[in-house]
This record gives structure tokens, C-alpha cells and sequence, in this order.
């Protein structure tokens, strides 16, 4: 796979010589490919949010370098502006940034600024619109007129406007219900799937992340504690709850399950690769059951 970011012995230290100094990402190293959905996960704390918020060039690292194909974004004041349109950075709670008279304007916001025509401009607000699910009627409305799903839907049409190579999401689905927290993932699944964006997206939720990432990387006390597939991350379950970390509600279930002696792997995080799993056990049990008859 391509890769489009590198991460390289990155860190970054809060109130430098000060009594309250604190290294908040140690010497991390990590490489991100083109089209990949990345989840970073990790307790309170340990590191995430600022992290990301190197990827755009809004941290300048104390050491280290942030690459974004290949070059470093901090190179100049020109690699740094043009990381920050090629990064799109959705922070958390981002309905509480919106501040023009209107939604088509906030969401053109960034794109304008990109010094794009306006027929480009238009294009993008009415598409990144589709994708939320915002209908034209809404467009001329004042976005405090709007719910807070809704509002919530404009800033992130903002960012999809910008048509960023990287998509950078930092707790998307933070305070959202059930019906809500769907319909995020189902937004960022498909501007993923229109577009070929990368993606990364920050979460405490490892259903969220077990159900939208592709890879996962898990960060501890500054520093990338493991990585790999849901699978390979969650097979490790054990590994996780021990450094203070939660695993799928399904995945302590099945954790359960091998405790009391049940022939069934704990590295499994979704309820479809569950029930798939169990089924084939009472399978199996049949046949035994069968041939001992």
C-alpha cells in the first residue's frame, strides 16, 4: 500500500520549564497508507489528541517530523499551509465552530479559502451537503436555526468540502445517541467510499472502532503501546483491560466464555463474527455428539 503519512520519533512537551511540564507524545513513529481507515485509540490522556493535531501543522513537534508524501509539513510556512488543506481536521464537539449567517456558507468556509472558483466552491458544498444528508432547504437556513445532529452534520460537510487527501477525525461521534453515532459512521463511510480518502479517526469507543477501521493503533502514556488489524489488536483483550483500556462488549463476552472453558477465540469484536463463531461450535458439538451416539 502507498503511503501518504509517516510519523517519524515525534515529540511534543507541554509547558516547557515549568513546574507543570509534561511530554505528552514520546518518540512516536508511525506510517499511514493511502485510502486506509486508521482507528487511534487510548485512555484520557494518553496522547491522541495531540497527536493529530501534528498532522496539519497546528503542533510543531519538540523533535521529530511529521512527512505528508514524503515531505516534511514543516518544512516552510508554504508545506504548512498546504498541509492544512490537504489534512482535514475535524475536532471534537465541531458544531460549536460554526459561526457564519448561513450553512452553505459555513461549509464553503474552508474551501473558499482554498482560493477556489466559485463554481468549484458550489460543487463541493452541494455534494459534501449530500453526503450528510442535508437537503437544499437547509443550505440558506442559519446554522443555530439547526438541531445539534444537524449542526454536527454542517461541520463535517465543512471539512468533506475541502476534499482533503487525509481525513482527520478526533472523537466524531462524542455525545451523539445511538441513531446519531450511526449516522457518523455512515457519513465517513461514505466520503470514504466516494472519494478514497484517508482516513483516521480518534475514538474511546472500541465498538466504533472494532466496526470502522481497518487497522488500529493504541497509544498509551505518550507513547503507541500496539497496532495492527481489530483482530490482531482485540486478540490481546487481555493486554488491554490491563493497561485501563476497554475491549467490544462481544469480545469480553467471548472473553468470558474461554474463562470458563468454552473452545472459542476472544479475538473477535463484532456480533455477526459472533454469532458466525458460536454457531459453528454448536456445529461441531452436533457432529461430536453424533458420533459418540
Amino acid at each position: 500500500m502507498q503511503e501518504i503519512l509517516r510519523v517519524e520519533n515525534l515529540t511534543y512537551v507541554y509547558s516547557v520549564g515549568t513546574p507543570f511540564e509534561k511530554v505528552a507524545v514520546d518518540d512516536v513513529c508511525l506510517s499511514i497508507g493511502k485510502g486506509e481507515i486508521v482507528g487511534l485509540i487510548g485512555h484520557t490522556g494518553s496522547g491522541k489528541s495531540t497527536l493529530v493535531q501534528h498532522l496539519n501543522a497546528l503542533l510543531c513537534p519538540a523533535s521529530g517530523r511529521v512527512l505528508l508524501g514524503g515531505e516534511d509539513i514543516n518544512a516552510s510556512k508554504a508545506t504548512m499551509r498546504a498541509a492544512r488543506f490537504a489534512v482535514g481536521l475535524v475536532f471534537q464537539y465541531p458544531e460549536y465552530q460554526l459561526f457564519e449567517e448561513t450553512v452553505y456558507k459555513d461549509i464553503a468556509f474552508g474551501s473558499r479559502n482554498m482560493g477556489l472558483e466559485q463554481e468549484e466552491i458550489d460543487r463541493r458544498v452541494r455534494d459534501a451537503a449530500n453526503i450528510v444528508g442535508l437537503p437544499e432547504s437547509a443550505l440558506e437556513k442559519s446554522p443555530f436555526e439547526l438541531s445539534g445532529g444537524e449542526k454536527r452534520r454542517v461541520a463535517l460537510a465543512g471539512v468533506f468540502a475541502m476534499e482533503p487527501q487525509v481525513l482527520v477525525l478526533d472523537e466524531p461521534m462524542a455525545g451523539l445517541d445511538p441513531s446519531g453515532r450511526e449516522d457518523v459512521r455512515r457519513f465517513i463511510g461514505d466520503y470514504h467510499e466516494k472519494h478514497g480518502t484517508t482516513v483516521l479517526f480518534v475514538t474511546h469507543s472500541m465498538e466504533d472502532a472494532a466496526r470502522m477501521a481497518s487497522r488500529l493503533i493504541v497509544m498509551k502514556d505518550a507513547k503507541i503501546l500496539m497496532e495492527g488489524t481489530p483482530a490482531q489488536v482485540f486478540a490481546r483483550a487481555d493486554e488491554l483491560c490491563e493497561s485501563g483500556l476497554d475491549v467490544p462488549q462481544v469480545t469480553r463476552v467471548l472473553m468470558t466464555l474461554k474463562d470458563r472453558g468454552v473452545d472459542i477465540s476472544p479475538a473477535i469484536y463484532t456480533t455477526e463474527q459472533a454469532a458466525g463463531a458460536l454457531l459453528a461450535l454448536k456445529g461441531q458439538r452436533t457432529k461430536e455428539g453424533e458420533s459418540h451416539a
